[in-house]
């Protein structure tokens, strides 16, 4: 309880003409990024990140909160009006967003999907802030051995998460952890993997890991990409909205019903708690149970608001759900809560289960932007701003894809003052532009480099204290309990699946 009013009287922080600026600018940044296709909202924290070393961490950690929630409706613009998802949370919404846009609906579609963003982020938001403190209870249960565990059923699960390319995943977060042990180390004064080179004693920073596996990469993948903008701009200029038709009628939500909404934000909400499941399974999961408990399945993909509803509900819930894990274990949900995770260690803020009583200042602030970028922002962004922002997809990729390079480059260096972790960015971005050229989900490497120091401590102080006995996770209930929670992810996303696919192919031969 003095949590939740914590929260509640953050919101005379953030009601600070400098904190609210900071939180709006970061709401429209995140926008943008989110509705440019190939641009995503963790580019822009990646690109704005070096910014929060000039800002108070509460502020910092409210811009980013902002920059989250609008990164995951976002991209429903580019989605609903010329079918090119912005971000790939939004994929499910294109499926009936384009269809409404072709019926001439565009601007009823994306008040839909801005009706379900809001009530998806604010039920997000609204259990993150009720449940995180009783979390953060329990992970004081977790002991040494069981947080090894933990950290590598995260690692694990994300890995598994991938499918179709676990293999890829696999390697990938194996690179990550190599990466991890570059320089100093974990409970030795000894230098590792330097080969003589002094700069490397103090390991590779998160800035030039972050600024390289997204924006450089990201410069990369699209330098390598065919050009569509004729065919973009020429979608563009068919498209008109105006500001009254984005509201969506009662009879409309009526028909919807609250039950689709509330059971969506539910599916974001705990899927998102999931590490590495991100908003693209929430939204898949939340459409998939919405087609399959409509009375008109048929009418889904051709224009079924329920869709749209259902879809931008969950994805925005994930903003709530992600960030649970994040504050209370330190693990990442998704690639922003990840970026989120390095403002707060480079700010000396160490996520843990006394984060939530230690330091709940600094984190509540936060929750309120949260809450308040999408009850506040999203209908009020979209209603002023909604006609203007398919002319965004517009905007020349050579001129705008220099910009980012250069201020990739410039933030890496600003981050470190070294010339050389500004090389090594440049390198992270060549190896994560190979990576994705070939397959590999870079999310894997980088949530492996971000959790490989803490991995390799939780392992090496477990087996000290055993006197090097590995049975010791397996007898002690913390440890015991991820262990089994981690085959039981490996038998429902890996092993069961394929068996029953292999026997329906049978049936039907």
């Amino acid at each position: 309880m003095d949590f939740i009013l914590l929260v509640i009287n953050s919101f005379s922080l953030l009601m600070d003409p400098f904190n609210l600026t900071y939180v709006v600018l970061g709401f429209l940044v995140g926008t943008i990024f989110a509705a440019i296709p190939g641009l995503t909202a963790t580019l822009a924290m990646a690109l704005l990140l070096p910014l929060t070393y000039t800002l108070s961490v509460e502020t910092a950690l409210m811009a980013c909160a902002s920059i989250y929630m609008a990164g995951m409706c976002g991209g429903s613009i580019t989605a609903t009006t010329i079918n090119i998802p912005g971000a790939p949370s939004s994929m499910m919404t294109a499926l009936d967003g384009y269809p409404m846009q072709q019926q001439g609906k565009g601007a009823l579609a994306l008040g839909h999907a801005a009706l379900g963003s809001m009530f998806g982020g604010a039920v997000g938001a609204l259990l993150l802030i009720a449940v995180a403190p009783f979390v953060a209870e329990l992970s004081l249960l977790v002991k040494t051995t069981g947080k090894f565990s933990l950290l590598a059923f995260a690692i694990i699960v994300v890995v598994i998460a991938q499918r179709g390319r676990i293999p890829q995943a696999g390697l990938a977060a194996c690179i990550g952890l190599m990466l991890a042990t570059v320089g100093l180390d974990a409970m030795e004064p000894i230098t590792r993997f330097t080969y003589g080179d002094s700069n490397l004693t103090a390991g590779i920073a998160l800035m030039p890991v972050i600024i390289g596996t997204f924006a450089i990469a990201e410069v990369l993948m699209q330098a390598c990409s065919p050009s569509d903008d004729l065919a973009v701009k020429a979608a563009a200029e068919q498209v008109k909205i105006r500001r009254r038709d984005f509201i969506p009628p009662w009879s409309d939500i009526r028909k919807i019903g609250f039950k689709c909404y509330f059971k969506s934000c539910l599916i974001g909400y705990f899927v998102g708690t999931l590490p590495g499941a991100g908003g693209s399974m929430g939204s898949f999961l939340a459409y998939t149970e919405a087609v399959r408990t409509s009375d008109e399945p048929e009418t889904f993909g051709k224009g079924n608001p329920k869709g749209i509803v259902a879809s931008e509900s969950a994805n925005n819930a994930v903003c709530g759900g992600a960030m649970v894990p994040m504050l209370t274990f330190g693990i990442p949900g998704d690639p922003i809560t990840a970026i989120m995770l390095g403002v707060l260690v480079i700010n000396g803020v160490q996520p843990g289960p006394q984060l939530m009583t230690d330091q709940a200042g600094l984190i509540a602030p936060m929750l309120a932007a949260l809450l308040f970028s999408a009850v506040v922002l999203i209908p009020l962004t979209l209603y002023l701003l909604g006609p203007y922002f398919i002319k965004m997809v517009t905007i020349r990729k050579d001129v705008l894809y220099a910009v980012i390079a250069l201020l990739a480059i410039v933030g890496s260096f600003v981050a470190t003052y070294s010339t050389f972790q500004m090389f090594m960015a440049l390198a992270m971005g060549v190896l994560a532009f190979y990576l994705r050229r070939n397959g590999f989900p870079v999310i894997t490497m980088l949530l492996g480099y971000i959790l490989g120091p803490n991995l390799e401590e939780f392992l090496r102080r477990s087996l000290a204290l055993s006197n090097g006995n590995p049975t010791t996770f397996v007898t002690n209930m913390d440890s015991l309990f991820f262990v089994l929670l981690t085959f039981v992810f490996i038998y429902f996303l890996v092993i069961r699946k394929p068996v029953q696919k292999t026997a329906a192919s049978r049936s039907k031969s």
